[in-house]
């Protein structure tokens, strides 16, 4: 990725220069360094006050709450976990942390649900059914309220932040129930092989 953006810069200044436009060239990087270090203080204050929320409610047991109103739905999308394996827990904070749009908050609790999945994972060196499909779920990005994207464009001073909550609603309800459907259809045309002793 660094490859890429260094390789876009180098284009664009060589096209400025080309052009006789390399002083716009400078000014937009400039004014876009700078619109970039504003929007980044403003997702100081929406990140912490989320990632506060988030904290807040594994404290106060709200996760664990969580976990028990979903047990039946993570008992039929991830079936080969025990119930009370602590990848549940970890797997609604995760699924929590992205619907509110924190996907770096996420990110970290995606992994610990992972490495707990790991451990009741019979292929050690293949990802179980129940990786797979919680894989599939976390990219798909389903998000109640785009916390991080409403604050990128309060950052840029866009007058109406919350016009996007509708539609990305829609758009990642969408691809979050996709991303179920082609799993489980995965799950079932790719069995794992067995071997039952081979031919006598």
């Amino acid at each position: 990725m660094n490859y890429i953006f260094y390789f876009l810069i180098v284009i664009s200044i060589v096209a400025g220069a080309l052009n006789g436009k390399l002083g716009d060239v400078v000014n937009a990087i400039l004014s876009g360094a700078e619109l970039s270090v504003k929007v980044a203080i403003s997702l100081i204050g929406i990140m912490a006050f989320w990632l506060g929320m988030m904290k807040i409610a594994e404290k106060s047991g709200l996760i664990d709450i969580i976990s028990t109103l979903i047990k039946p739905v993570t008992k039929r999308l991830f079936n080969d976990i025990p119930e009370d394996s602590p990848a549940v827990g970890d797997i609604a904070m995760s699924l929590a942390a992205n619907a509110f749009g924190l996907s770096n908050a996420a990110t970290p609790i995606g992994i610990k649900a992972m490495e707990e999945m790991q451990k009741h994972n019979k292929d050690k060196k293949s990802a179980s059914d129940a990786m797979c499909m919680f894989l599939a779920m976390n990219t798909a990005g389903f998000q109640l309220v785009p916390a991080t994207v409403i604050a990128v464009l309060v950052g840029i001073g866009y007058k109406n932040p919350t016009s996007i909550i509708a539609p990305t609603l829609l758009v990642t309800s969408i691809a979050f129930v996709s991303a179920i459907i082609f799993a489980k259809i995965f799950q079932h045309l790719w069995k794992p092989q067995t071997n039952d002793g081979g031919d006598e």
